[in-house]
């Protein structure tokens, strides 16, 4: 069996060199530690105080936000009870109740509930009769750069809407024209009263295309497709994109041979 050779063994000098060398490593750490020590003190005492003072502004802001978002929440919830209070008279046919309760909420800054206050207020005077002054609400909302575009498109169908009798139809034509695009979301409400007051004007060709794009549009509502359809057809313009899926639509059989003349009908 082999034997495990053993390690030299140190003389004094070696070991008194071994031994230094670990005081030395040993006292090298403790002055490195107290260096550092010594720093994070100095830096406290430099800025300490100021850390701190921008911790305790973070925390007041983040307070605040918090505290005014709900302040905007609360506001939100009293702004939609009035909307719906305001609906309800509607329904019950108290028209100068909801016309007077919306009055706080149109005259304040609160983008698209006070938005929807005033175009409230203005359909009640165009139910009222108070054609001139509801084309007047109905304008002033259009022009509010403050309010939701949306509304505001909506807002100057409603005017033209309600004015259109008295209207110069040429100005009907140019306000509307942006709106009676194909692609815009209020396209088939716009572009009927164009075609209307391109009517009125004598452009009849104008008039049938646009009956034509209104009948044919997907997003348009029905009752309003099936409206140009017709003024369409009295214009001489085709408006039936596909035959077959209006006459299903209208339940109507294309396969079906008629009765024949005078054939008895059936028991």
């Amino acid at each position: 069996m082999a034997l495990t050779p053993k390690k030299p063994a140190l003389t004094r000098e070696e070991e008194l060199a071994r031994r230094k060398a670990a005081e030395d490593d040993a006292l090298i750490r403790e002055v490195d530690d107290a260096v550092r020590q010594g720093d994070l003190q100095s830096f406290g005492k430099k800025y300490g105080v100021p850390i701190a003072g921008a911790i305790v502004l973070l925390l007041v802001a983040f307070a605040g936000y918090l505290f005014w978002q709900n302040q905007q929440e609360a506001a939100r919830e009293a702004d939609g009870e009035v909307l719906i209070a305001a609906l309800d008279n509607l329904e019950a046919g108290n028209l100068q109740t909801a016309y007077d309760n919306l009055e706080g909420l149109a005259a304040a800054d609160r983008g698209a509930a006070s938005a929807n206050a005033k175009m409230m207020r203005g359909a009640i005077l165009a139910r009222r009769g108070d054609t001139e002054q509801a084309v007047a609400a109905f304008d002033a909302l259009a022009k509010d750069a403050s309010a939701p575009q949306p509304l505001r498109d909506l807002a100057l169908i409603r005017k033209v809407s309600a004015g259109f009798d008295t209207m110069d139809k040429g100005a009907v034509v140019s306000e509307l024209n942006a709106l009676a695009q194909p692609d815009h979301p209020f396209f088939g409400s716009a572009a009927e009263l164009v075609a209307m007051a391109q009517l009125e004007r004598g452009n009849r060709a104008e008039a049938g295309k646009l009956f034509s794009q209104i009948a044919q549009s997907e997003t348009a509502p029905e009752s309003l497709r099936s409206r140009s359809r017709q003024m369409a057809g009295i214009l001489g313009v085709d408006a039936i994109a596909d035959v077959d899926a209006l006459l299903e639509q209208q339940g109507i059989d294309r396969e079906a041979e008629p009765d024949a003349p005078g054939a008895p009908a059936a028991e």
